[in-house]
């Protein structure tokens, strides 16, 4: 630990921790031990006022600590997390919160709530108490996630709700929902972005922590990137001079009547960003290709599509030995 001489009787030593540099100073030069007591000193002072502080204040700094580096919808979901904890957690001082409170909270939260939402609970909580309590050991037995395969349109679904949606205010949105964009940054797309067939993506539309919708950047430095659309869609964007005017929310109101109009089941606008990738990956597209396309970080998408694939091959395999055993056992 270095000390530092600042005047004639005057020494200091400091100390970086957790982002924040901590100073002590002495009217003679101490000795590595006494610079050492007194940091550590200095440091128990500071984990104590940590401690000392409720589950709700240092859920709400924490959320503050973030508020320059996350995006204003991340910002959003962690300002509301705060207070969906119930009030006897969020009033329990930091360092009275044990394994127990946390397995009571757990098993409170578990009922009416779907285990992917307990586990986000949990992954905050962990974040929060890891920030001001990080000598606190969790392991909590989380609810078994449930494993579920939502719909993924197929390419009659997509042609149909596309010939539905012809010629209405969704045509345009719906149909770059089609070649991998997020909502977010069709809602944010302006007419300026199109250059000829190429579509620049650079920004997004998203709700901020005061539920106002606001243009940021786009999700990842993965999601700016330029894809080509078809010419007629470039050229519809051009002649009516905006992309999508509406609220974000009627993009999906509209596919899903579409949707139960056609008697299709029911799918996100999400995804049709699936859909993107698993007709890219049957175009023979390579994988590194697609997931620059659609502004994905990680391979996850490709794995879904893959599973999905696998499923189709598995159910065909299934259909062929049950009809070659029929077959077998009524010919």
């Amino acid at each position: 630990m270095k000390i530092e001489k600042r005047g004639a009787d005057s020494y200091r030593v400091r100390k970086m921790y957790k982002g924040k540099m901590y100073t002590v100073s002495f009217d003679h030069k101490p000795t590595q031990k006494e610079a050492m007591t007194a940091m550590t000193d200095e440091l128990n002072k500071v984990r104590t006022a940590h401690t000392q502080m409720t589950f709700q204040r240092a859920a709400e700094s924490y959320v503050d600590m973030k508020r320059n580096v996350l995006s204003p919808r991340t910002i959003k979901e962690y300002s509301e997390n705060v207070n969906r904890f119930p009030e006897w957690f969020r009033k329990l001082p930091v360092s009275d919160i044990t394994q127990i409170e946390v397995n009571r909270l757990v098993n409170e939260i578990s009922v009416g709530r779907s285990p992917k939402t307990v586990r986000n609970y949990h992954g905050f909580l962990t974040a929060v108490l890891g920030t001001f309590y990080p000598n606190l050991k969790i392991s909590t037995t989380l609810p078994q996630k449930v494993k579920s395969e939502p719909y993924t349109p197929s390419q009659e679904d997509v042609r149909r709700i596309l010939e539905a949606v012809k010629g209405t205010p969704y045509e345009v949105p719906i149909t770059l929902a089609c070649y991998g964009m997020r909502r977010s940054e069709i809602c944010a797309l302006q007419p300026e972005d199109v250059d000829g067939d190429i579509v620049h993506i650079n920004k997004a539309l998203v709700l901020d922590e005061n539920k106002q919708w606001v243009v940021k950047t786009t999700k990842t430095t993965d999601s700016t990137r330029d894809i080509i659309i078809p010419a007629e869609v470039a050229e519809k964007i051009r002649l009516q001079g905006y992309v999508y005017k509406g609220h974000p929310n009627t993009i999906a109101k509209c596919l899903e009547k579409a949707q139960k109009d056609l008697g299709i089941p029911h799918f996100s606008l999400h995804k049709l960003r699936h859909y993107f990738a698993s007709q890219m990956s049957a175009l023979g597209i390579p994988e590194a290709d697609i997931l620059k396309m659609g502004g994905w970080e990680t391979d996850h998408v490709m794995k879904s599509v893959y599973r999905h694939s696998m499923m189709d091959k598995e159910e065909k395999a299934k259909r062929d030995a049950a009809e070659k055993l029929r077959n077998a056992l009524f010919n």
